[in-house]
């Protein structure tokens, strides 16, 4: 079960038209693409996706890119769940009435486990191993969790753990993160990525449920089972290939998403896109080859160039161009993001900025160098990230 509800008001104004998880990411894809293909490349193919805010842009790359992929005469499928306010009078009010709107569902497939994912993430693991560390130790929930900066924990749960990685505390968010031990810089951390045995899930939603509760999984459901005693467990993500930390990314905000686009376009990402044997599945555009003409101060380097595209004579460095982008001679675009069907008009000047679908940038236009400008005219975030929305007119 994908949740893939939320609004996400901080990565405003990317979200006004457009589900969260459907926002596109790394160019060719969109971010609910890396959990759903960890869940095919798992074995895992019986997948429902809890929607709400702005679903139809999800719901069309669902039945475009996913559909297709499972086959309900083997008894694979994907569905979509909206609120289904059959039980309460509400919306999803939060991550655990989200389950629990839903529990018809579990009631009528009658799991052993369910393995409860966020749509918004960036990484890639194999969820066979989680599933058999939930089994092996006995836990009614398994927590996946890696550790991550103190400062950077303020945003996420923190978790102490005992003997076999059972969990001893969680905090959703904590002011000051309590540090692993011997690592004073860094705490261990909730990924949102969870196995829960079926019981224990419709248990807990329902007695949630019932409270004046936020109804989240974070906030008030696990904490209050660590509290009772529960069998609640942490799986370390690690990297298979190093043993180290695994690489992932919550894509909560402008920063964020910057931030990850950023690592997508490193000499070595710490994400491998080309890795064949963990392969990534979308919606493909249908669209040309990317076309690069060569032209005076022509430079393309670091950069993730998709079908449709155009380079003409463009200065481009470290930049994710999604399809049918076109830039046109003498621009120059640093550290950007382009959705689709952007056009940069002849010297124009991008840097550190994100550019908003079907958008026009005119000739000569400069975004990102001047701070105090961008924000009378675009969204620019605390880090300097400038956004241009959809529907913005240039003037």
């Amino acid at each position: 079960m994908v949740l893939a509800g939320g609004e996400g008001q901080r990565l405003y104004p990317l979200t006004v038209r457009r589900a969260k998880p459907a926002l596109r990411f790394g160019g060719a894809y969109r971010m609910i693409d890396f959990t759903l293909s960890n869940c095919i490349n798992s074995g895992l193919r019986r997948i429902y996706v809890l929607a709400q805010f702005a679903a139809s842009s999800l719901i069309r790359h669902l039945r475009r890119g996913w559909v297709p992929l499972l086959s309900d005469d083997l008894g694979e499928y994907i569905e979509t769940l909206p609120p289904q306010r059959m039980a309460s009078d509400r919306w999803y009010a939060g991550t655990a009435d989200a389950i629990y709107q839903n529990l018809r569902t579990l009631q009528e497939d009658r799991p052993e486990l369910v393995v409860l994912l966020s749509g918004d993430h960036a990484y890639k693991m194999d969820y066979r191993s989680l599933i058999a560390h939930h089994l092996s130790v006995g836990a009614e929930l398994t927590i996946a969790s890696l550790a991550v900066p103190r400062d950077h924990a303020r945003l996420l749960g923190v978790m102490e753990v005992g003997s076999e990685g059972r969990v001893l505390e969680f905090t959703e968010k904590p002011i000051d993160p309590k540090p692993l031990p011997g690592r004073p810089d860094e705490s261990l951390s909730n990924m949102g990525v969870y196995v829960w045995s079926t019981p224990t899930l419709v248990e807990c939603v329902i007695q949630d449920a019932k409270s004046s509760s936020s109804h989240d999984f974070g906030k008030d459901v696990i904490p209050t089972m660590v509290t009772d005693g529960r069998a609640v467990y942490t799986y370390e993500f690690t990297d298979p290939r190093t043993g180290g930390p695994g690489y992932w990314r919550d894509i909560g905000t402008l920063e964020s998403y910057w931030e990850s686009h950023m690592d997508l376009v490193a000499p070595v990402p710490q994400v491998n896109l080309y890795d064949q044997d963990w392969p990534l599945f979308t919606a493909r555009s249908h669209c040309p080859p990317a076309k690069v003409v060569e032209g005076q101060g022509m430079q393309l380097s670091d950069c993730l160039l998709c079908e449709g595209g155009v380079v003409s004579g463009a200065h481009v460095v470290r930049s994710i161009l999604s399809p049918s982008v076109r830039i046109e001679e003498g621009a120059e675009v640093v550290e950007s993001i382009l959705l689709d069907r952007v056009v940069v008009g002849k010297g124009a000047h991008l840097r550190r900025a994100i550019i908003d679908e079907d958008l026009f940038v005119p000739e000569g236009c400069e975004i990102g160098l001047d701070r105090e400008k961008d924000e009378r005219r675009f969204v620019v975030s605390e880090t300097g990230i400038t956004v241009a929305a959809a529907g913005t007119v240039f003037s």
